[in-house]
């Protein structure tokens, strides 16, 4: 029996609507709608435009209504950390922030002064990032305490987006660990650590697993798009990086390690407990949850950001590169030597005159060149493949072998090449479209097309093709 999904894919630059046919044990995917997800730079900050994302996400439904007879299903996946407030009538009491907004700065010093950053550890196995949700609800309690006062619920954003679909206001699981005030090991909110930074927590939705059945679309979206009345939404991996990992192809064994190669890069293994201990903290490690209730020990890694944002800055100088044509010029360009510290460059704004500030504050090659300065941030990223791999080993006392890279970043062949390279070890690249691939299929596990997580895998590995790496010294 052919099953057709719906499976909307939410990344930090652009989103896009995938229709996945599953037949014969093999996956399809065919792109229906793409759609730039661009920030909003407002007086009082930095926000996500959150009614167009939801505009978009009901064209890609109206197009996949004209091109598929019926829908099995519709699920959401997005980056991780954001959130909206809702009130008591479930409207957002304030559009969503972005986790780049300046108002986080600083803070995770102050909050520590509450509670110990080895206690926020101890509480969530979550890595220290000013970005974390955590930071973002401690700024609104000291900036704008009114607004967790009428705050009726949290959701998290493919919650939200999910919470438009439905009307179900609920919190998945995988999202919600990324908060930093989730605990993975008790598998509930950190509600004693925000009661202790002054935030109650009865606005905390309550959790569900990926795969749980959130009912039919509502009557309005079901008459705007052309539905079906009983076209359901699932949760999924609504982290799209659990989602991702889902559809890693592996065959099983602790030998490898996965890529999840995007904006940002997420590194690490797949195990079945949280690591929490004091070596973890100072590695300053990450515990999150995964689909079928796996934990994804990984470092968050500031992947392609440099990039796009240099391509940013070239565009406004009237230089337009496409991404194949940044790639071509950093293959042509030199071998280098020079590795930038990714986490000094995560805020936005002047990256090129920044890296090159960094490179002669460092007394190291300062790139002259578009093309120079990719190869740059290239090296610089397999560079820090390499530490976090060392460090992966040491935690988990594993042999790591084969490096799966998944996401759109898999189709970076430099990028693959040199973290071949520079890591020693084997890299399989694909599949690029492994987040929408982990969604559709993760989809399928709820209405039992398919039975496990191992299956779901195995499904990966017959539909997509993938591109091995081997390194060159």
């Amino acid at each position: 029996m052919t099953r057709r999904y719906v499976a909307f894919d939410l990344g930090a630059e652009s989103g896009r609507a995938m229709l996945a046919t599953l037949n014969d044990r093999k996956l399809g995917l065919q792109e229906l709608h793409r759609f730039a997800n661009t920030p909003v730079s407002l007086p009082t900050g930095l926000y996500w435009d959150t009614l167009r994302l939801f505009h978009e996400l009901c064209e890609g439904l109206r197009i996949a209504a004209r091109e598929a007879e019926k829908l099995d299903g519709i699920a959401v996946d997005t980056w991780g950390v954001d959130f909206g407030l809702l009130g008591p009538d479930g409207a957002l009491i304030e559009n969503p922030r972005h986790y780049r907004d300046a108002r986080t700065h600083g803070l995770t010093a102050k909050l520590f002064e509450t509670v110990p950053r080895e206690e926020v550890f101890r509480e969530t196995g979550i890595q220290v990032m000013e970005i974390n949700s955590l930071y973002q609800l401690y700024a609104i309690q000291l900036e704008t305490p009114w607004l967790l006062e009428h705050a009726h619920k949290l959701l998290f954003m493919p919650d939200l987006l999910n919470y438009f679909f439905t009307g179900e206001q609920c919190s998945e699981r995988t999202i919600a660990s990324t908060s930093q005030f989730y605990n993975p090991a008790t598998k509930t909110f950190a509600t004693d650590m925000l009661r202790r930074l002054g935030i109650t927590a009865g606005f905390l939705a309550r959790l569900v697993d990926p795969g749980t059945y959130l009912g039919p679309v509502l009557p309005q979206i079901v008459e705007q798009c052309g539905l079906s009345e009983d076209t359901a939404v699932y949760t999924v991996g609504g982290h799209d990086t659990a989602s991702a990992v889902a559809a890693a192809p592996t065959e099983g064994g602790e030998n490898w390690c996965y890529i999840s190669s995007g904006t940002w890069s997420l590194m690490g293994v797949e195990l079945d407990e949280p690591v929490i201990n004091g070596a973890s903290l100072a590695a300053n490690l990450t515990n999150e949850v995964g689909v079928d209730g796996k934990i994804r020990f990984l470092k968050n890694i500031a992947g392609l950001w440099l990039l796009q944002e240099c391509r940013r800055a070239w565009a406004k100088e009237g230089r337009e590169y496409t991404y194949a044509e940044l790639m071509a010029m950093a293959e042509a360009a030199a071998p280098t030597d020079t590795v930038l510290d990714l986490d000094a460059f995560y805020t936005p704004g002047h990256h090129p005159e920044r890296i090159q500030d960094y490179c002669r504050k460092t007394g190291q090659c300062v790139p002259k060149d578009a093309g120079a300065m990719c190869r740059v941030i290239i090296h610089s990223l397999a560079v820090r493949y390499t530490e976090v791999l060392q460090l992966l080993e040491s935690l988990t006392g594993r042999r790591i072998d084969v490096i799966h890279i998944v996401g759109g970043g898999a189709r970076n062949k430099l990028l693959n090449q040199m973290a071949a390279d520079v890591t020693g070890r084997r890299v399989i690249a694909g599949p690029a479209e492994a987040t929408a691939a982990g969604n559709a299929l993760t989809q399928a596990l709820s209405t039992g097309d398919i039975s496990s997580l191992e299956e779901l895998r195995e499904i990966v590995r017959r539909s997509f093709d993938v591109e091995e790496f081997r390194p060159r010294r």
